[in-house]
């Protein structure tokens, strides 16, 4: 009897495309044709002899009301009945590997890779709905599952599948700069006031990879983080909006900003920050970055009337003040810039002599235009190839 997949209710998304979609027309038509698409697509993943698995995973996949009250907390007896449900025609569906209408069992016969079912998954077992449970609330679902990076394109999440693996514990020094973003950002994920933070400093001292560091460390805890590009905070409100219904806690992360005075992204800005009737979302924090205190830059003009200085000025800020966090981060003296490079060698087990090492990394600096800690960084890489090829370190 064929699996009555019209009547899904909660994972209809399973059977639509893909090696599920191409195996039901084929046993449905008893079609050679689509049969083969179906072992094609399944080789794709590696699941050819795995099927049942195969769809497992993709329950596991799939952006559902059971997913999203599983990961919120438990979801409601009606929601777990549909869930169940499902789950037992799915398992009718991956039973069909072992039952081929005629045709495409004398196809088999005759030697055409057949689809295996394989072995059971927990989740097309009695206890599926509490093992599916148990994943949403500790991995996430949908796109969020194996994906903590998005930008927004078109009114939807797309996901970054390569992010940088930074840790806090891999940024050597700024110790009180990290604290305070990380204290900010550990209230904002447990229920506590927060605020919107800017940080603000010299090029490669670690601001941005202090936000991506502290995204790898607490997004097992439900942080994901959306980049916004500074020419697309018009976008910056329908995001928020679109983030307001999830079960997660999202940084808006706008990289690199700065803005002239006259632009219209200014006001958006603004009213996000505050004053806004967006701005009421708790599961939304905006985190920037920028090279300057003063977001808005300064022109030459502003300076030629002294009347008018003080307003000026109090406009540049107007816009940094709103953020309710600020964190500068200095440049790098010499003796911080050694500092970084001695504890990045030792993560590295360079084994370089510390006067050699510091004598080779000032000369980076020098070559490469000043001390920073994306400076150490870069110098302590090239050592460590160096060292892995066994040549001396040349530039």
């Amino acid at each position: 009897m064929f699996p009555p997949v019209e009547e899904l209710i909660l994972l209809k998304g399973v059977c639509r495309g893909g090696p599920v979609a191409a195996f039901l027309a084929a046993v449905r038509g008893d079609d050679a044709e689509k049969y083969a698409e179906a072992y094609a697509a399944l080789l794709e993943t590696g699941s050819q002899r795995q099927f049942a698995r195969h769809i497992a995973d993709a329950v596991r996949r799939e952006d559902s009301l059971f997913a999203r009250q599983s990961f919120r907390g438990a979801p409601d007896a009606d929601v777990r009945a549909a869930f169940c449900r499902d789950l037992g025609i799915l398992r009718q569906v991956a039973d069909l590997a072992d039952d081929l209408p005629p045709r495409l069992r004398a196809l088999t016969e005759k030697g055409f890779p057949a689809i295996g079912r394989g072995e059971d998954d927990p989740l097309l077992g009695s206890g599926g709905a509490d093992a599916a449970e148990h994943f949403y609330r500790e991995n996430g679902y949908g796109i969020f599952l194996g994906s903590k990076a998005f930008t927004f394109e078109g009114g939807s999440l797309v996901p970054v599948r390569n992010t940088a693996s930074v840790l806090p514990e891999d940024l050597k020094d700024y110790e009180e700069e990290k604290n305070a973003v990380e204290e900010n950002i550990v209230n904002f994920i447990e229920g506590l006031p927060y605020a919107d933070m800017l940080l603000y400093g010299d090029k490669g001292t670690g601001k941005s990879s202090t936000v991506h560091a502290m995204l790898n460390r607490y997004a097992p805890r439900g942080l994901r983080a959306v980049e916004l590009p500074k020419d697309r905070i018009m976008d910056i409100d329908a995001l928020k909006e679109a983030l307001a219904p999830l079960p997660f806690k999202f940084l808006i992360f706008i990289d690199d900003l700065s803005l002239e005075e006259e632009d219209e992204k200014v006001s958006f800005l603004k009213a996000s920050l505050e004053g806004s009737m967006h701005e009421t979302s708790d599961n939304v924090m905006i985190a920037a970055t920028s090279n300057r205190r003063h977001i808005l830059k300064e022109k030459f003009s502003d300076r030629d009337n002294s009347v008018h200085a003080s307003d000026t000025m109090a406009e540049q800020l107007s816009l940094s003040d709103r953020f309710g966090l600020t964190v500068l981060f200095s440049s790098t003296g010499k003796a911080a810039y050694l500092s970084i490079v001695r504890q990045l060698a030792e993560d590295r087990k360079l084994g370089i002599r510390e006067e050699e090492l510091y004598a080779l990394a000032e000369r980076w600096a020098l070559a490469k235009g000043g001390r920073s800690p994306r400076r150490a960084r870069q110098f302590v890489d090239y050592a460590y190839a160096c060292k892995v090829k066994d040549i001396p370190v040349r530039f």
